[in-house]
């Protein structure tokens, strides 16, 4: 009797940024947070896949790749402040020239099924950003309709873990605190 082959039931879904959404909200601290701006980040430009497996969800894995110079503001704020924002964003917070790819990578996956086609998943991974690799969890609701593939929720990142140092500003009675907090809303069609 020969085994069954583990990825026979592994399904391939690519990421239709056109449809998802993923942004990044940093958060004003100091003296003159009240007067502050604590910005909300779309993230333009992203792609990746994921293999679901629906035998064996736990054995599902996924690659996100952000292209860093993609981070756009969203705001409703003067020109002015926006430029100003994003210039500090990619030049002196991220270095996008010299790191251009933020990249998650699952290294293990728990799923427990919540519903048919539903699934709360905690992905264990890598990522990658400014140059540094760092552990990363994140749990997400999956939901899998016909050929596509949904996958929201949040997660916080600490630009410290990553050798980014929070910005400051007027002399350091506005900065922006070290945590981040991401959200996502993924959509994913399946490969043929």
């Amino acid at each position: 009797m020969t085994a069954a082959n583990p990825d026979t039931a592994v399904e391939l879904y690519s990421i239709d940024k056109s449809v998802s959404r993923f942004t990044v909200r940093a958060f004003a601290s100091g003296m003159l947070s009240a007067m502050g701006h604590s910005p909300t980040i779309a993230i333009r430009d992203f792609s990746g896949e994921a293999r679901f497996n629906r035998d064996r969800p736990e054995a599902s894995s996924l690659r996100l790749e952000i292209h860093a110079s993609s981070l756009e503001v969203t705001d409703d704020i003067k020109s002015s402040d926006r430029r100003e924002i994003e210039s500090t964003m990619h030049q002196t917070v991220l270095e996008t020239a010299r790191y251009p790819g933020i990249v998650f990578e699952t290294s293990g996956v728990s799923a427990e099924l919540v519903a048919p086609g539903r699934y709360r998943m905690a992905l264990n991974g890598a990522l990658t950003l400014h140059g540094v690799t760092r552990a990363l969890r994140l749990v997400a609701q999956v939901i899998l309709v016909g050929d596509s593939l949904r996958a929201f929720g949040e997660f916080a990142v600490g630009q410290s873990s990553f050798g980014i140092a929070p910005v400051s500003v007027a002399g350091g009675t506005l900065k922006l605190k070290d945590e981040l907090k991401c959200d996502f809303d993924i959509v994913a069609r399946k490969q043929d």
